[in-house]
């Protein structure tokens, strides 16, 4: 776990990137995953304010067992490869406020799939100190061949030289997602959670379940 002032400039923020991004790891999971969490936010207000939800899940079942949201003003500027210092806080604390700590938390957003190797899912993770991947719509950084149409067909992401993720299609002929270690969990590990979780639509339930939570706080 971390912690550190979200009252940086964008110059230090890129810093603590790169000084964070050592600290990531990917590894093996460790223990039975019961719960699985997935983490949205919008910004709303002109830009002005922040809305983060987390969705608790049953692991097996996908069964909500609680919601939990934080609003808050959005002090951070916009700037690319710095979203998680704009968005991290209030998905932290939308996290932190659901009423058990997930086993497993999918974050709507990038992981090691990043220009620095630290995205969204990165900073929430090693913040929380809970395993955590990073499940994309669009691509960030690096390039692959496409994936092949059927469900479960993926290509590795490469960008500098090394692979940063696996862009993955989770429904036949839909576009593919772009899934990323976020901490604590090895590459492999997470696209079979993201298939294992994504059975009804494109997105994995607990993302997209997040999803329609901060869609309706938004309104």
């Amino acid at each position: 776990m971390i912690s550190h002032s979200w009252d940086i400039t964008p110059r230090e923020a890129i810093a603590l990137q790169q000084v964070l991004a050592a600290q990531v790891r990917e590894e093996p999971l460790r223990g039975r995953i019961v719960t699985v969490a997935g983490a949205d936010c919008a910004i709303v207000d002109g830009g002005r304010t922040i809305i983060a939800s987390a969705v608790l899940c049953d692991a097996r079942s996908m069964e909500i067992l609680a919601t939990a949201s934080d609003r808050r003003a959005c002090v951070f500027p916009y700037v690319p490869g710095l979203l998680s210092f704009r968005e991290a806080p209030a998905v932290i604390e939308a996290v932190a406020r659901l009423p058990r700590r997930p086993d497993l938390l999918m974050c709507d957003g990038q992981g090691r799939a990043h220009f620095r190797r630290f995205g969204l899912a990165c900073h929430v993770g090693l913040w929380l100190g809970i395993p955590t991947i990073g499940v994309a719509k669009s691509r960030l950084c690096g390039s692959h061949s496409p994936p092949g149409m059927r469900r479960g067909c993926r290509r590795q992401l490469r960008h500098g030289g090394e692979v940063v993720g696996m862009v993955v299609r989770t429904r036949e002929a839909l576009k593919p997602l772009y899934i990323s270690v976020g901490h604590r969990i090895q590459l492999a590990q997470a696209v079979a959670w993201t298939l294992r979780c994504a059975t009804a639509a494109r997105l994995p339930q607990p993302t997209r379940l997040a999803h329609q939570v901060v869609s309706r706080l938004r309104d």
